[in-house]
Order: C-alpha cells, then structure tokens, then sequence
C-alpha cells in the first residue's frame, strides 16, 4: 500500500540493495563511543531524590559519524572513515572496533591531548535514566586540517559517494567544507550531509542534506507549526543554499523530501516505524541507506523511501543500532503491504509558495 503510492516497486528498491555490495563511501565526521549501562531500579536514593540503578552489565559501541561507517558496513558497502580521536583509551577502542568490521584505518588520525567523545547512557528497565557526555570541541588546527583535506583528496576518485555526518565536535567547520566540498562537485561525486551548523548554505554544494525539524527551524529562522510552514521553511533553505535536495526528518510524521531546487516539489513520507523502543542513531542509518541507494541507481525520492524504511527497523531496537541486510529486504516487502500510521501525511506536489 505504502510503496505503491509513490509508484515505487518493491523490487527496484531490492534490486538496489543487492547492489549496495562493495559501493565504495568516504564517511567524514565527528566518531564517538556510545556506552550503555543497564540496570534495574528498585529504590530510590536516601542522600537524594533520585533512583538507584543497580547495574547488570555495560555495552559499548560505535556512535556518531561512527555509527554511519557501522551501517554501511551492515549494508554491504565499504565504508572509509576520515576522523579525529584522541591518543586515549576511548580513541583505541573505536579503532579496535573499526578494525573488527574490516574498515581501513588510514583516515582515522589521532590529535595528542583530545579527548575522545563518548556518551553514556544508563538505562533501567528500558528506559534512559540519565546520559553522561564527554567531549571535546576544540576547533582543528590548521596543521590537522591540511592532512584532512589531503587524505580527502587521495582517496576521492576511489569514493562513490561522500558522506559527512556533523555532530559538532569540532571536525566539520565552514573553512573545512570550503575546501573538499568543491572537490567532490569537480569530482561528479554523491555527497550527503546530516548537517549541524546553522548556517546550511556551509555545505554547498551537496546533493542532499538530511536535517531534522528543529535544525530547519534554526536555519529558516521560523517555527514549524503545520505543513504550509513547513513547506515556506523548506523552500527558503533551498533557495539560500542552491542545494539539490533537502530530507526533513520529522521523528513520529515520518519525512520530508523536497526536490528541484528553491519552489521545489514536496513529498511527505509516512513514518513506517511499527514499535519505536530507542531512536538513538535513527538519522545514522538514515544517510547511510541514502548514499548507499543513490549510488546504486535509485531516484533520491526511491533512496529516501528507502532510508526511511531502514529507519523504522532501526528505531524498534534498543541502543545505538544498524541494519542489516535482511532485515532491510524483509522491510521493503513487508512495508509493500502496510498502510502508513500517519492519515495527515499525504504524497502530493506542493503548490504552496513563501
């Protein structure tokens, strides 16, 4: 039911994965440890109002711009990783966990005294209790970016598509997209972003940003209250940064994908998620799958139904999680059938204006 509304078949959309195999992607971005501590609570604290979390046992993964290399790699694509760790204990860990997944190790360099991030999550009885962040968002120095941008431009031509996951750690930076951005253009490459900074013209030229609602918001500099301002919002994004496309992710509502530039069309993508424990991660196998479907030969309207079914896989897990690809061709086909959960979503051209 869902597919068939936007005549997209469900055999494109597997035929595409089958082809997602050894598509070579460059992942730039700020990586990071995600770290779960599970517990249960039975009391709370005599020295505060607060529960006590009597731990069972702590797991540790890959997040942030991490997370992207982790769901390529689930996929079937290769993914290549150009970061910044810390010479830390963390810092080897996450390279310890690339290694296990076969990545390449060569762009993940390491700056002497950065910390590296790691976020902490204590969960009780399925739900997060609290979350503990250390990080450090020191700009890059000059010297780091230099051996960024060479790394960038070895191993470009390789690349099938660029994806730079920004979680503003201090990696991505207006003075740094200045430089490989254009390169990748020159180099007729796919390139996605899930975009931090406010300003998104910074990541012109780009195929397609992935931001959610209240990144939007921030960057049209207007409240997103219903679908016509979303729409005005949207348009005027796209008319200030000249980018190809913009994919609004909006949690519960499901997607947004406006093409053809500034006045652009406008489809609404239902949320396909059937159980949401944890969506943590969510918009990592979101730009993932999107890569991964555009340079396998679907339009961007196909890659976005597909992202958004692999997120709602994603988001019925619990912790930081990728998708597999079973799990993502047992979505298309169950997804064939299924009505959307969202009656206010609809597929329509968008004759609204700002």
């Amino acid at each position: 039911m869902v597919l068939a509304r936007f005549n997209c078949h469900p055999d494109i959309l597997a035929a595409a994965v089958g082809r997602f195999r050894k598509k070579k992607v460059l992942v730039l971005g700020d990586v990071m440890l995600d770290r779960f501590v599970w517990g249960s609570v039975s009391r709370i604290s005599p020295e505060a109002p607060v529960p006590v979390v009597e731990i069972r046992k702590e797991t540790t993964c890959l997040g942030g711009a991490a997370n992207v290399v982790a769901n390529i790699s689930s996929l079937g694509g290769e993914a290549f990783p150009l970061t910044i760790v810390g010479n830390d204990a963390e810092g080897e860990q996450l390279r310890a966990k690339f290694h296990d997944l076969g990545t390449t190790l060569g762009g993940i360099l390491v700056e002497k005294g950065r910390a590296t991030s790691i976020k902490t999550r204590i969960i009780a009885h399925h739900q997060q209790v609290c979350r503990t962040d250390r990080e450090d968002k020191t700009p890059l120095s000059p010297a780091l970016q230099l051996r960024i941008v060479e790394w960038f431009r070895t191993h470009l031509e390789a690349m099938d598509a660029v994806v730079i996951s920004d979680y503003a750690k201090g990696l991505i930076s207006p003075a740094l997209l200045k430089r490989i951005l254009p390169m990748a253009k020159s180099a007729q490459k796919v390139v996605c972003i899930d975009p931090k900074l406010k300003n998104l013209g910074a990541y012109r030229p780009a195929t397609v940003i992935t931001p959610n609602l209240i990144e939007v918001e921030h960057a049209a500099g207007m409240s997103i209250s219903d679908e016509r301002t979303l729409v005005r919002a949207g348009n005027k994004i796209l008319r200030q940064t000249g980018i190809d496309h913009l994919l609004v992710t909006r949690g519960e509502h499901g997607m947004a994908l406006f093409e053809g530039g500034s006045d652009a069309r406008v489809t609404q993508i239902p949320t396909l998620a059937r159980e949401v424990y944890d969506v943590t991660g969510a918009g990592d196998t979101v730009i993932s799958t999107l890569s991964l479907g555009l340079v396998s030969g679907l339009s961007i309207l196909e890659a976005a139904i597909l992202s958004n079914i692999a997120a709602g896989i994603v988001v019925g897990k619990l912790g930081t999680a990728s998708v597999t690809v079973d799990e993502l061709l047992a979505g298309i086909h169950q997804t064939s059938d299924l009505r959307p959960q969202t009656s206010d979503i609809r597929h329509q051209t968008s004759d609204i204006r700002p």
